[in-house]
């Protein structure tokens, strides 16, 4: 059976904008389809958000896709990291992704040692990241290091900010039916 596990943003929840219709959406497609609610999500710590994505995944498999939301995406990169030899999943979404702490001090544990990109790569077969044009917290640059260093498949959305809610002082983004057609692409190839 194919799974998807939606991993949150910082100070997010499993009803969150989003998410409720992406779970809706990949289960229409078939998809068993998982939105933990993170710990201490208003203080996001790497030690305890992999090990909470790790115990929701169970074995990591080709059936296997995961996506991430901000820090959501930063924990799934590190989670992969932490993959065995052997160990690969079918693929990883990253939606407003990034690669470095971005100055904030509450997400600096996802950044104290370099990002093994080599690593990460041979732990999915495929890769792909949705950004906004207008995205007040993550630069566009993390787009192009992903689709450098990982090979994502970028999608860039006009006017969606940084895809969140009124936690961020946004209107709520809703729906974002790329996310479901994204992995069932993947799912596809």
């Amino acid at each position: 059976m194919k799974r998807a596990i939606i991993i949150h943003c910082w100070e997010g929840f499993p009803d969150y904008c989003w998410y409720p219709a992406a779970k809706t959406e990949l289960e229409n497609l078939g998809f068993e389809v998982l939105v933990p609610e993170m710990p201490d999500t208003k203080n996001p710590k790497l030690s305890a958000w992999v090990p909470k994505l790790k115990e929701v995944a169970g074995a990591p498999d080709g059936d296997l896709y995961l996506v991430g939301h901000s820090i959501g995406a930063a924990t799934i990169i590190r989670y992969l990291e932490t993959l065995k030899e052997g160990e690969r999943i079918g693929g990883a979404l990253f939606v407003a992704g990034f690669t470095d702490d971005l100055g904030y001090e509450e997400v600096k544990t996802f950044f104290e040692t370099p990002l093994d990109f080599e690593k990460i790569r041979a732990k999915a077969k495929h890769f792909a990241a949705i950004y906004s044009d207008n995205d007040p917290y993550v630069p566009e640059k993390h787009a192009k290091i992903l689709s450098e260093k990982l090979g994502a498949e970028l999608v860039f959305k006009l006017g969606l900010k940084h895809f969140a809610g009124p936690q961020v002082y946004e209107e709520s983004c809703t729906s974002l039916p790329d996310v479901a057609q994204a992995i069932l692409k993947m799912s596809e190839n």
